[in-house]
């Protein structure tokens, strides 16, 4: 249900924003380097897929920073959707070939302490940053700011098949076990892009709509 915002509010709201992405862009920076050298010494093709999404994430964050630092940031709404769109299919594109190649070869990942700890940590910080994002963009009716927290929502799910890719192997020996996971994260990333490119960004934590238009009318 759209709300009418006042222009402090709209105003507050646009700093939220900018604070999301900021925060989003540093951590998914260090994200990106710890995941693409553990995973590079891991031999895992979901570990450095997860790198490769922290980086993708970074540059959807960014496009989104030089939306709302424009003069009108809804006018810039659609192309900052398909912009993101089309990082979605990149992610897809690299993990799939990545993933066919490690299962063609037959390459497992080795266990890590390092990749076990970076897809732990962002298990824990990743649903956190995107409900609020969620929220936010909610208020501001921003299709560019749910298909940015549907990023984050990926890097959740790729964070938990990472982390559970990883332990199925160090536990049982299922070498297939990681790339496997890294074709599901695939799909997924194909699904959200096709919907961010007909611009059909909804919130992923429907669950909570009702709190979050209670949030809003206050």
């Amino acid at each position: 249900m759209s709300v009418s915002l006042s222009v402090e509010r709209r105003a507050a709201l646009h700093r939220r924003v900018c604070f999301i992405v900021g925060f989003t862009i540093a951590y998914n920076v260090f994200e990106a380097i710890v995941a693409v050298w553990a995973g590079t010494a891991a031999s895992s093709a979901a570990l450095i897929g997860f790198g490769l999404d922290s980086v993708i994430e970074v540059l959807s964050a960014a496009a989104i920073a030089w939306q709302f630092t424009r003069k009108d940031p809804e006018r810039w709404e659609k192309v900052t959707v398909r912009t993101i769109g089309l990082a979605f299919f990149a992610l897809a594109v690299y993990v799939t070939i990545d993933a066919v190649l490690s299962l063609v070869q037959k390459e497992g990942a080795e266990h890590s302490p390092f990749s076990l700890g970076i897809t732990a940590l962002s298990l824990m910080i990743m649903p956190l940053l995107a409900w609020f994002e969620v929220r936010t963009g909610r208020q501001l009716n921003s299709k560019s700011v749910l298909a940015d927290a549907k990023q984050l929502v990926l890097c959740i799910y790729l964070s938990g098949t990472v982390f559970v890719g990883l332990i199925l192997n160090s536990l049982f020996g299922w070498w297939w076990a990681d790339s496997v996971a890294a074709l599901i994260v695939a799909v997924l990333a194909i699904r959200e892009g096709i919907e961010a490119w007909r611009g059909d960004a909804e919130s992923p934590f429907e669950v909570f709509e009702g709190l979050e238009e209670e949030d809003a009318n206050h």
